[in-house]
C-alpha cells in the first residue's frame, strides 16, 4: 500500500505533539512531578513513534520509543531527576524535530544513537523494551475486531475538526472576496439606474447574506496565538542557557485567534523581542542578587483582545533603558545633533530605540546588540496594519506592546485623490485630516515642512512617493497627518474621497517588488485601488 499521501499528515501532527511534548517539559523544569506533564510526553512519543513506524521512517521511531521507555520509567519513579533529566529530554526533543525537518525536506534522517544509549542510561533503567509494548518498527495499525467489558461497540463518533490544505482554503477565500466585490458593483450599478428602486429590498438580503459568508471565511484564516507562542518559552530557556542565565517565561492569551496571513508574519518580531530581553534585559544571576532581584529573571508574555484588535505585550523585569545612555548613542550616531540632544524628552528619546543600527548594548552578540532588531519589529508590524510601543525605566524592566489587526483580508480605508487616481490608507494610521493652504507648505530642496499646530512637520507628497503623475497644482492641499515609523508626519493629496470598508486581495506578482503597495481592491464603481503602507514610503 502507498502510504505516502499520509506522508503531510503525519508531519503536521507530528508538530503538534512536538510543540506539547515542549511545553509539558517546560513544565516538569518547574515541577518535576508533575503527572499531567510525565503523561503528556509518554502519550506524544507514543504516538510518534507508531505513526513513524507505520510509515517506514524507523530512526523516528526508533527515537520516540526511546523516549517513550523513558518516560514510563519516569512514570514508575514519579518524578523526573532534576535538571540533568529534563536538559536530556529536551536533546530528545530537538533531534526529534531536526529528524522530522529532514523528512519534510525529502532528506534521510540519521539515527540518534548516542542518544538513545543516553535515554536508556540508569537513570531510566529502561534498555529493554516493555513487553506489553509493540515493537517500534512498521507497526501496523489495524482496525479492532474486539471490546473490552464495558466499552461501546457503537461506531466511533467523527472528529470535530478537519485538516484542510491551506492552498484550498486561499482560493476559497479569494472567492469569496470576489462575490464581495461583486455584490458591491451590482448594488453601484442599481443605485445609478433610473427606476431601480424595486430591487432594494433584494439587495438587502443578498448583502445579508454576503456579509454573512464573509464573516464565516474570516473565521476559518484565524488560528490559534499558541502556534506562534506556544515555542517561545523553550526558545527563551535555550538563549539563557547558553548566556549563563536563568529565567522564567509567563505566556497568557494563546487561546485568541488571529488572521493566518498576520499570524504567520508576527512570529520574528516577537523572537526579536525575546532575544533582547533575554540578552540584554535580564541580568546575570549574581548581578540580580546584588539587586535583590530573585535570581530567575522574569519575562511576561501577554495578549489580550481590544475591539478588532489584538495586543501583544513583552515584558521583562530586566535592568530597562538606560535613557541618558541611549540620548549619547544618538549623538554619537549622529542620529540627533549634539545641540537638540539634552532638550528631547524621554518619549522622544525612547522612539529612537527603532532607529536602524542605534543600541545601548556594550557587546555585540550572535544572540543581538547590532540594533536592527527593534527597527525590523516596527517595520513588520507596521506592514501589518499595527504599531508599537516601548515603555521602560532603569532598573524597572522593559515592556514593548505590538498592535495588529484581527485580520488583513477586510480593512476600513481612508481614500485619497491623487490627480486622476486614487489610492487607500488603514484608517487605523490617520491620526487627524487637514487642509491646509499649498503656500503654507514651506520646500527647502527634497523636503517638505508645515507648520501644523505648534510642531514642524514634514510633509512627503503621496503621488511624488508613487511615481504617479501629479494634477495641476492646488491652492489648498488635502494632508493626512499619522505616525510613520515612529515620526509623526503628514501625507499630502490632492483631495479626500471618503472613508470605506475593503476586501484587501494581494498585490499582483508583477508588482510584488513594490514594497509600499500592501494590497489591491476594486471599488463599486470598477476602479483598481492599492493600499498604501506610509511605513514603506518614507
Amino acid at each position: 500500500m502507498d502510504l505516502s499521501r499520509y506522508q503531510t499528515l503525519f508531519l503536521e501532527e507530528s508538530r503538534e505533539h512536538c510543540a506539547e511534548m515542549s511545553a509539558a517539559l517546560l513544565e516538569l523544569e518547574k515541577d518535576c512531578d508533575s503527572a499531567e506533564s510525565i503523561d503528556l510526553l509518554f502519550r506524544a512519543a507514543h504516538s510518534i513513534k507508531g505513526m513513524a513506524a507505520s510509515l517506514g521512517h524507523d530512526a523516528v521511531a526508533e527515537l520516540a520509543h526511546a523516549m517513550e521507555d523513558r518516560m514510563q520509567s519516569v512514570r514508575e519513579a514519579g518524578r523526573v531527576s532534576g535538571e540533568d533529566g529534563t536538559a536530556l529530554l529536551f536533546r530528545a526533543l530537538l533531534a526529534l524535530e531536526e529528524m522530522l525537518e529532514a523528512i519534510r525536506s525529502d532528506r534521510s534522517p540519521d539515527a540518534a544513537s548516542e542518544l538513545i544509549s543516553a535515554l536508556a542510561g540508569p537513570a531510566g533503567q529502561s534498555s529493554v523494551a516493555h513487553p506489553q509494548e509493540p515493537s517500534p518498527v512498521r507497526e501496523q495499525v489495524a482496525p479492532r475486531t474486539d471490546s473490552p467489558a464495558g466499552e461501546s461497540l457503537d461506531a466511533p463518533r467523527p472528529p470535530g475538526t478537519v485538516r484542510v490544505n491551506t492552498s484550498t482554503l486561499d482560493r476559497f477565500l479569494a472567492s469569496v472576496g470576489e462575490i464581495i466585490l461583486n455584490a458591491s458593483q451590482v448594488r453601484t450599478a442599481v443605485s445609478a439606474s433610473v427606476g431601480a428602486s424595486g430591487f432594494s429590498e433584494d439587495l438587502d438580503r443578498m448583502e445579508q447574506v454576503v456579509g454573512e459568508l464573509q464573516r464565516r471565511a474570516l473565521e476559518l484564516r484565524t488560528t490559534p496565538l499558541s502556534r506562534i507562542l506556544d515555542p517561545l518559552p523553550r526558545t527563551a530557556r535555550a538563549m539563557a542557557e547558553r548566556l549563563g542565565k536563568r529565567i522564567e517565561v509567563e505566556v497568557s492569551g494563546a487561546e485568541l485567534e488571529l488572521d493566518r496571513s498576520i499570524l504567520d508574519r508576527l512570529g520574528d518580531p516577537l523572537v526579536h523581542l525575546l532575544r533582547n530581553a533575554v540578552d540584554h534585559g535580564i541580568e546575570e544571576p549574581a548581578v540580580r542578587v546584588e539587586k535583590r532581584k530573585p535570581e530567575v529573571g522574569r519575562i511576561r508574555i501577554d495578549a489580550r483582545r481590544e475591539r478588532d484588535a489584538i495586543r501583544i505585550r513583552v515584558s521583562d523585569d530586566g535592568a530597562g533603558v538606560d535613557i541618558e545612555k541611549l540620548r549619547l548613542r544618538a549623538v554619537e550616531a549622529r542620529v540627533v545633533h549634539r545641540d537638540l540632544a539634552p532638550d528631547l524628552s524621554p518619549e522622544h528619546l525612547m522612539a529612537l530605540i527603532f532607529h536602524p543600527g542605534l543600541s545601548t548594548s556594550e557587546n555585540v552578540s550572535e544572540i543581538s546588540g547590532r540594533g536592527v532588531g527593534m527597527d525590523a519589529v516596527r517595520v513588520t508590524v507596521e506592514s501589518l496594519g499595527g504599531s508599537v510601543e516601548v515603555t521602560s525605566g532603569v532598573g524597572a524592566g522593559t515592556q514593548v506592546q505590538l498592535e495588529v489587526p484581527l485580520t488583513a483580508a477586510v480593512q476600513r480605508v481612508l481614500l485619497l485623490a491623487l490627480g486622476d487616481e486614487a489610492v487607500a490608507l488603514p484608517i487605523n494610521r490617520v491620526e487627524r485630516v487637514l487642509e491646509i493652504p499649498a503656500e503654507d507648505i514651506e520646500v527647502s530642496g527634497s523636503d517638505a515642512f508645515a507648520l501644523i499646530g505648534e510642531e514642524l512637520l514634514p510633509i512627503l507628497d503621496l503621488a511624488d512617493a508613487l511615481g504617479l503623475p501629479t494634477a495641476a497644482r492646488r491652492e489648498v492641499m488635502s494632508v493626512v497627518v499619522g505616525d510613520v515609523r515612529g515620526e509623526r508626519m503628514g501625507l499630502a493629496a490632492d483631495g479626500i474621497e471618503g472613508q470605506q470598508q475593503i476586501y484587501v486581495k494581494p498585490v499582483p506578482e508583477l508588482l510584488a517588488g513594490c514594497r509600499a503597495l500592501a494590497g489591491l481592491t476594486v471599488l463599486g464603481d470598477g476602479r483598481p485601488v492599492f493600499l498604501i503602507d506610509p511605513g514603506q514610503l518614507a
